[in-house]
């Protein structure tokens, strides 16, 4: 008799785990990962006057508008880095944030017409929103440590390439953050759609409350506390820190963000594969 695991090659049941991550069913479905970045890529592009260009022309146009308004027009204090470069490293990771964020939200809404015609991981539509979050953040990464060259080579500003490690974590904690909470917000949305709006005004608003444009040492000691239970505050400061060497945080505070990013990105996890299947109807 021949053994039973030899009978059949799929099993289908109406069962799902609430955990269920395959990572080698994900890896054998890479082809499909690359070919939905190239896609979400291209058609992001396509008609478009700059085409790709946007990625570096968004935050340039971004900071320049923010020396003039916080620095010029409201007189913030840039900690004596120079304004162009104080801004673009906030803004260069509050994009990787938004972007992973707002993107991850609407992944199940976007790749509904493909999970109901053929199956594949769910989590790979989100994941490849991820990789193209990445190439981008990439892209306007480089961009940054070009400009900072400038500043050190020329303006004779302090650039530590040592301690430029630090922003490694950081990138992690950012991303698994935004990714999530984006998985989790992909889930909410498809039964309760008026939460898209909400979801993009949440965004705007939740920008001024990140230090982005200013230190969490400027904030006044009474609403300091508010600021630094914003698990973002603390990946901000220490961001800055890796370029300038300016910014207030402990172990302790960074231990929070990292395991609030951990607990968000399970439970994001958790949620997206339990109900991905369950709510196709409901798209």
């Amino acid at each position: 008799m021949p053994d039973k695991q030899n009978w059949w090659e799929w099993e289908i049941n109406g069962g799902t785990s609430w955990l269920g991550v395959n990572l080698k069913e994900l890896f054998n479905y890479k082809d499909l990962l690359f070919r939905l970045v190239r896609k979400d890529f291209l058609s992001s592009y396509q008609q478009t006057l700059l085409g790709p260009f946007w990625v570096v022309f968004q935050p340039i146009l971004t900071v320049i508008t923010y020396v003039f308004v916080f620095h010029e027009v409201i007189g913030i204090s840039t900690d004596g880095v120079p304004a162009l470069l104080y801004y673009l490293t906030g803004i260069t990771l509050w994009n990787l944030f938004a972007d992973i964020f707002s993107n991850t939200s609407y992944a199940y809404t976007q790749s509904i017409t493909i999970f109901e015609k053929v199956y594949f991981p769910r989590l790979i539509a989100p994941l490849s929103i991820l990789a193209l979050s990445f190439l981008k953040f990439g892209i306007q990464f480089l961009l940054l440590i070009i400009i900072a060259g400038y500043f050190y080579l020329f303006r004779h500003i302090e650039f530590n390439f040592i301690r430029l490690l630090i922003s490694l974590p950081v990138i992690i904690i950012i991303s698994g953050t935004g990714f999530g909470a984006g998985l989790i917000f992909s889930i909410i949305t498809i039964k309760y759609k008026d939460l898209f709006n909400l979801l993009q005004l949440f965004i705007r608003l939740f920008m001024f409350i990140c230090p982005i444009f200013y230190s969490v040492g400027m904030v006044p000691p009474k609403v300091r506390l508010l600021v630094n239970f914003n698990p973002l505050s603390i990946p901000f400061e220490m961001f800055r820190f890796a370029f300038f060497g300016k910014g207030s945080f402990n172990s302790l505070q960074i231990f929070y963000c990292t395991g609030f990013m951990i607990i968000l990105l399970l439970a994001g996890i958790v949620v997206f594969n339990k109900w991905s299947d369950k709510l196709i109807d409901l798209a």
